[in-house]
């Protein structure tokens, strides 16, 4: 087989979960006999944002970034067999499909715009749903990152029949004292802290997070790592909150690894990446309960009603008094869902719309 892969999200500010299981996925394929993929991403005069490059050779559009999602989306230019010759299909990485006419697979982890059309911006839900029209009409196969998805998918018109369930998964990076060290004295740490990992925007419930901290005696300090998105997310407050900003990916281990806790009550995921990332890499983990995020955590986590301040400092309370069995049971859960079972059941997609399409 013979697949074309997009990789357009890697060249965005903020590529985001998105761009890491497109990133990933992508690297376990390029291990497989079975499977031939050719990335495709647009023209651009910069490289991928760091820790985003794509593992396998890209080929290039005649454009890229905002203008090629609104040629693809308004035009149907330029078609992804153009640049890529004897392709068997399409894989779109993220919800805004590429123009084509050979069979697509589109990979959606989450519509959250149709749940909370607050959380995005004017533009943002319009790209969306005009992408998920298309998609409704055309995609021969859609992989979502979750159940929750999935189930979301299916209410917005989906036939559940071209609907597929393929969980993303997790890596594990070694650490070593110097690791430990370099990334201590970088963002100078405190002994104990509470950590989040996250794009800074209002459906990662950051504000409720820091009022759950602030209303708690004694919490240690919390730690932001993230790049800012939009919307206001930081309440005024004197509890002790440090932002890092953009953190690059190879300090992210000793960062999950060095917290006390790992906080994550987010309103609404696809999938919740940094939450198995945490239980990898040793965190005790809080995230919210009755999203997707539940599902990922498959009950090693402590689960919070994101919505209620009181919860979530309940949550941490639970998670600073239990530490380490936590870590622990972080640890197992993670060791479950490696990226080469999401590779499979990528490819087992695939081979099912070909030998459909045949």
């Amino acid at each position: 087989m013979r697949i074309a892969y997009t990789f357009e999200q890697c060249w965005r500010r903020v590529p985001g979960g998105t761009g890491i299981a497109a990133v990933e996925v992508a690297r376990e394929l390029a291990l497989r006999s079975d499977v031939e993929v050719i990335g495709v991403a647009g023209r651009h005069r910069h490289p991928p944002t760091d820790g985003f490059a794509p593992p396998i050779a890209v080929t290039s559009l005649p454009i890229g970034g905002p203008l090629l999602f609104e040629s693809w989306l308004r035009l149907g230019w330029p078609k992804v067999e153009s640049v890529v010759d004897d392709a068997d299909l399409v894989h779109s990485t993220t919800i805004i499909p590429p123009a084509t006419s050979l069979p697509l697979v589109v990979t959606i982890h989450d519509l959250a715009f149709l749940r909370h059309p607050d959380f995005f911006t004017a533009r943002g839900n319009k790209v969306f749903r005009r992408s998920l029209d298309i998609i409704r009409d055309k995609a021969a196969m859609v992989l979502c990152s979750s159940q929750a998805t999935l189930d979301d998918c299916r209410t917005a018109g989906i036939d559940t029949d071209r609907l597929r369930l393929v969980p993303l998964g997790v890596s594990t990076q070694p650490i070593t004292d110097a690791d430990r060290a370099r990334v201590r004295a970088t963002y100078d740490l405190p002994e104990r802290f509470v950590l989040f990992v996250g794009t800074l925007e209002p459906r990662k419930n950051l504000a409720r997070l820091i009022a759950a901290l602030d209303s708690m005696r004694g919490a240690p300090p919390l730690v932001v790592v993230g790049m800012a998105g939009w919307g206001d997310h930081t309440p005024s407050t004197a509890y002790d909150v440090r932002f890092t900003g953009f953190v690059p990916a190879h300090n992210l281990p000793a960062l999950y690894e060095a917290c006390t806790v790992f906080a994550f009550p987010s309103i609404l995921e696809g999938y919740g990446l940094p939450v198995i990332e945490a239980m990898a890499h040793g965190a005790a983990v809080v995230t919210s309960r009755g999203t997707s995020t539940e599902e990922v955590a498959g009950g090693a986590a402590v689960l919070v009603n994101p919505l209620s301040v009181e919860s979530i400092a309940d949550g941490l309370s639970e998670a600073l008094a239990n530490v380490d069995q936590f870590r622990a049971g972080g640890v197992a859960r993670a060791a479950e869902v490696p990226w080469s079972v999401t590779a499979e059941a990528t490819v087992n997609a695939y081979k099912e719309v070909l030998g459909s399409a045949s």
